[in-house]
């Protein structure tokens, strides 16, 4: 794997090279993965409306990105293994930049999800390679270990950013802006890879089945719950959905078990605290993306914020992540990780309940604002914990592979927490007031204010049942850290996985 990288390549050093702007480059490409993450959920009203997207479609705007993203990592990663990790990052930089063009074009829905499908691709190239380019292009020592602080930092940074500027582009100018801005950051980042060490190749030998078929179960998944939503459980399309993919996921751990050198290894799933911490990844990915989705539409439609106040208002989500971060770094210099983790899962737990609490004339200041913090706050409390024993450890060959599965589990807990509760809220909401989202675009439209409340209150139901189903989800992830992950006491500086992968820590 690309991530599974040697601390002692000091022979592909180039001592002489400009480090500065290496750096430089880096940090922007790991910057706009991230903002991607957040920067379109501002936008998604503004994209309805314009488009005319469905409420049951406009989930697949965020993760069509969110699912190629995690489904590819590990993919990603051993492409640049075999042809070179700067290659690789080249042709992920030049797809995912076409693909924002393709985004800020797009004419419907269709487009416009098969564009952000290509931008996850591009990221799923990117992401792994440019991290495993760090320890080919800065020495071993203070130079490289600032690298990866500096790299580290850009997904709190670019998660703040991408709130804020997700707002302004679509307030000041457009939607399609959230994409465009992509296109001129993504080519001087390409001109500047010529800057960077392209290190040694690995032998191995290309498996694509491996990559078609661990994504194909992860897509399948995702589109049966979204459309057992929508049409029914019973549906033969949502049955067939699960049943493609149970047969894919089948297929992908048969194959990983027989292979030499997999793009997988089984093995790492034998300790009990490293498979729980996985779950809990997936439980805290899902909490976290899916709280953002839904609340960012509860304050637009609802509270009638305009995309640049939504913006600002979701400041509190990475104020929240950034300061756990902190705290529990100092906490686990004490405790063990379960006893750091429980205690935050249930915090976010009761945040969400509180986010559930909500009514249409909810106050900003008095209600949204203390539970979203508190809830990003237990969010981040859980996630240092689970970062440590997912590697903890480790045999130093795997602590890559385990690191990219850690994102893996988080990009798609992510997409399936978006699917599950988006619809679940859309269920709620149309079982009260029928295509309430529809409903309230035309009441707004047509000053019909009896039509906007009915839809208001409507989607206000639906948005607060998905925060229970959230709140339900981290007690259950509090649950499996009680009763799986039973390490002791370890030190965060001493897990060599931690410290080859801190992308997306936050």
């Amino acid at each position: 794997m690309s991530t599974t990288i040697s601390l002692t390549q000091s022979g592909a050093h180039q001592q002489g090279s400009p480090h500065r702007l290496a750096l430089l480059v880096i940090a922007t490409a790991q910057l706009m993965l991230v903002l991607d993450d957040t920067i379109a959920n501002i936008a998604l009203p503004s994209i309805q409306r314009d488009l005319g997207v469905d409420a049951a479609l406009l989930p697949w705007i965020i993760n069509a990105y969110l699912l190629a993203f995690g489904a590819l990592l590990l993919f990603g990663g051993r492409l640049g293994d075999l042809y070179g990790r700067r290659r690789v990052l080249r042709v992920g930089l030049a797809l995912f930049t076409g693909a924002s063009l393709l985004g800020g074009l797009g004419l419907n829905a269709a487009m416009l999800i098969g564009a952000r499908g290509l931008q996850g691709i591009g990221a799923a190239l990117v992401a792994p390679n440019v991290l495993a380019l760090i320890a080919t292009t800065f020495p071993a020592g203070k130079p490289r270990t600032s690298a990866l602080a500096v790299y580290g930092a850009m997904s709190a940074v670019g998660m703040t950013i991408g709130v804020l500027l997700g707002g302004l582009l679509t307030g000041l100018l457009s939607w399609r802006w959230v994409f465009f801005i992509n296109v001129p950051i993504g080519m001087v980042v390409l001109l500047g890879t010529r800057i960077l060490v392209e290190g040694q190749r690995n032998p191995g030998k290309l498996h694509l089945l491996d990559a078609v078929t661990g994504a194909g179960a992860m897509v399948a998944l995702a589109y049966g719950i979204t459309r057992g939503g929508e049409h029914g459980w019973g549906d033969p399309f949502t049955l067939g959905a699960f049943a493609v993919a149970l047969a894919l996921g089948a297929v992908f751990l048969g194959v990983q078990q027989r292979r030499e050198h997999p793009m997988l290894p089984l093995t790492l799933f034998h300790d009990r605290t490293r498979s729980g911490s996985y779950v809990v990844v997936l439980f805290i990915g899902a909490a976290l993306m899916a709280t953002y989705y839904l609340l960012t539409l509860f304050m637009q439609q609802v509270l009638g914020f305009q995309p640049v106040m939504a913006g600002v208002a979701s400041l509190p989500v990475s104020i929240g992540i950034v300061l756990a971060a902190g705290v529990s770094t100092k906490l686990l210099e004490r405790f063990p990780p379960r006893a750091v983790a429980v205690p935050g899962l249930l915090l976010a737990a009761g945040g969400l309940y509180w986010l559930s609490t909500l009514t249409v004339g909810a106050s900003y200041l008095g209600h949204v604002l203390p539970a979203l913090f508190l809830t990003y706050f237990g969010l981040g409390m859980g996630f240092l914990p689970m970062t440590l024993t997912t590697v903890h450890g480790v045999a130093q060959e795997q602590a890559g592979v385990a690191s990219a599965l850690l994102n893996t589990a988080q990009q798609i807990g992510a997409a399936l927490g978006i699917a599950v509760l988006s619809t679940v809220s859309t269920l709620v909401a149309n079982r009260q007031l029928p295509q309430a989202a529809d409903a309230l675009q035309r009441g707004l439209a047509g000053h019909d204010q009896r039509l906007v409340a009915a839809a208001n209150a409507a989607l206000t139901q639906g948005y607060t049942t998905g925060f229970q189903v959230g709140a339900g989800l981290l007690l259950l992830a509090a649950l499996v850290v009680a009763v799986t992950v039973t390490l002791p006491q370890i030190q965060p500086e001493a897990e060599p996985g931690a410290a080859l992968e801190p992308e997306r820590v936050l």
